[in-house]
């Protein structure tokens, strides 16, 4: 049976007569919740039964999902073929944050995060990226308040590994008859795929981009970040400064905190350097820990010091709010732990 969640509207009605009903369908699903073509009472009842043995219009069930003391959710996602996708739901003040996965695993290998220690097991499809929002949003939202989230692609795997399907699934929930979510609300994290991000520049709608720098030199990431043996950082730095970027946009680097790796003053200095005369912001993001891991946080005082020195030279900087820790859900934690 095929997925609605894996076609574009316009593939839709192009396997529809009338074309119409394509329409139809994304409204239902996606604005009105609709998950059984019986309900779908603007559709003619001798249709129904048919679309219902075609289609599937049912999202994904939760495995497991886990609660942490701050509000934050962690779901592993049944798929068909007994794999999990694994999302995270962040509550917040003024908007919600669904973060999610596009691949089972990952292929990069980067010595921080987690997901990097079991391999790449398989991409996701752009319905399976599709489902895991509407998992997060209907078990957290209500209708009136549906559209209260942004979206980004910082879970399991790496989002330009598997491009056809992440634009595929951006696409979809794009769509002004779907979801209607703006692409500036939508956040693509790269570990700085060249050719990918080369590609994504050329595309008609553009999500938001973030690039996974942690080191600032090559010395550093070569060895946290095993694609900078293939992109370099200065090449990478080179296409970043190349992207197309809408009126006051700016590119986001991530960058790891590592107690005594990646967390000195000269470091700090160095990133400086690094991303001068971009229009960009920095979000340092202190380790996660976890057992598996050899690294160590830093102290909230280096934390702080880093910080300083890179908004005493004009750098706009935050430090992100770890969130999630206590259930294997913060940044770098995702590896389908308790399935």
């Amino acid at each position: 049976m095929k997925s609605v969640f894996d076609v574009e509207r316009q593939e839709l009605a192009a396997l529809l007569a009338p074309s119409y009903r394509a329409t139809q369908i994304f409204k239902a699903v996606y604005q009105r919740w609709i998950d059984a073509f019986g309900e779908m009472t603007d559709l003619p009842k001798t249709e129904r039964p048919r679309l219902a043995e075609e289609w599937k219009i049912e999202p994904p069930p939760i495995h497991r999902r886990f609660d942490s003391i701050d509000g934050t959710r962690r779901y592993l996602i049944s798929l068909d073929d007994g794999e999990l996708a694994e999302t995270v739901f962040i509550p917040e003040a003024h908007r919600n944050t669904i973060c999610i996965s596009s691949q089972v695993g990952c292929a990069l290998a980067c010595t921080f995060c987690l997901t990097g220690k079991i391999g790449l097991k398989r991409h996701l499809s752009a319905g399976e990226i599709v489902g895991q929002v509407l998992v997060a949003q209907r078990d957290n939202l209500s209708l009136v308040d549906a559209g209260n989230f942004n979206i980004v692609l910082m879970g399991m795997g790496e989002p330009l590994h598997n491009y056809d399907n992440v634009m595929k699934a951006i696409r979809i929930l794009h769509d002004t008859e779907g979801v209607s979510l703006s692409m500036n609300r939508m956040t693509l994290s790269t570990a700085g795929m060249l050719p990918a991000i080369e590609r994504l520049a050329t595309e008609p709608d553009i999500p938001n981009l973030a690039i996974s720098l942690t080191g600032a030199t090559n010395e550093k990431r070569d060895v946290l970040m095993p694609i900078n043996r293939k992109y370099p950082i200065a090449e990478l730095l080179d296409v970043v400064r190349r992207f197309p970027l809408k009126h006051r946009q700016r590119v986001t680097f991530e960058y790891v905190l590592l107690k005594d790796v990646t967390d000195s003053p000269e470091d700090a200095r160095a990133l400086v350097k690094l991303i001068k005369g971009i229009p960009a912001k920095v979000n340092l993001i202190p380790l996660n820990e976890a057992e598996e891991l050899e690294y160590q946080r830093p102290s909230d005082e280096t934390i702080e010091r880093f910080h300083r020195l890179l908004t005493q030279n004009n750098v706009d900087a935050f430090v992100r709010k770890n969130r999630g820790n206590d259930i294997s859900a913060a940044c770098g934690q995702l590896m389908k732990k308790w399935a």
